[in-house]
């Protein structure tokens, strides 16, 4: 971008690479009109479309000044919703893929972690692991505790931590992952223990947020009160 002073008005040229096209936001309705495709270009490139871009314009034009269109509305919906499917059909591909290579994944890691040295597994499944033992109470599944965590996917990233905000976390045992209610009734007040948890005792198929389908976690959790 290039900028000049005109009579004592700030004028922005803009100049494309490769293109002989040349915008001059002098106006308001210029710096507008501007402002405005760069939220549409910005958002069109997040979503990652495949677009033609002549097309674009000339249908932005053409709805602006009411002109006649190349299209319904009820063609335009028809096509969209086909579009809509079409992305959704292929996400679903990846989430399955994904969720696929995880479970796989996960298996194997839990498989060769259940006999390592201080590995406890559960009838559920769940596996864990001492780092230091409390000698306070255990809740039970329907009481308030405080604890302090780091949850991590198996290749190290962390995806949530209580650490990192400085903050313990309270909330009613009945009311998380099904590992995090086994495993925390297991702790006395004071304890702190790995746990590694399979799909189906975490977030399972769907996933959420950062966790991808069928994701195994490992969480460090420190139980520091029962409220």
């Amino acid at each position: 971008m290039r900028q000049f002073v005109k009579t004592g008005v700030l004028t922005a040229a803009v100049f494309l690479t490769g293109s002989a096209l040349a915008v001059e936001l002098e106006t308001e309705e210029q710096k507008l009109g501007y402002i405005i495709g760069m939220d549409i270009g910005a958002s069109l490139k997040q979503q990652g479309a495949e677009l033609d871009l002549d097309a674009l314009f000339a249908a932005i034009k053409g709805t602006y000044n009411d002109e006649p269109l190349a299209m319904t509305p009820e063609e335009a919906a028809t096509i969209r919703e086909g579009f809509i499917a079409k992305r959704r059909a292929a996400a679903e591909a990846d989430r399955q893929s994904m969720g696929a290579a995880n479970a796989a994944e996960g298996d194997k890691f839990l498989l060769e972690n259940r006999v390592k040295e201080g590995v406890v597994v559960t009838d559920s499944g769940l596996q864990y692991k001492v780092i230091e033992m409390g000698d306070g109470p255990k809740p039970a599944a329907t009481d308030n505790v405080t604890v302090h965590y780091r949850g991590t996917l198996l290749n190290g990233q962390e995806f949530d931590s209580s650490y990192s905000r400085n903050q313990p976390m309270s909330f009613q045992l009945n009311q998380v992952i099904p590992g995090w209610t086994e495993g925390v009734q297991l702790m006395p007040v004071g304890s702190k223990f790995m746990f590694y948890i399979a799909p189906n005792l975490a977030y399972g198929a769907n996933g959420g947020g950062p966790i991808g389908p069928n994701a195994t976690l490992i969480f460090e959790v420190e139980l520091l009160g029962i409220d």
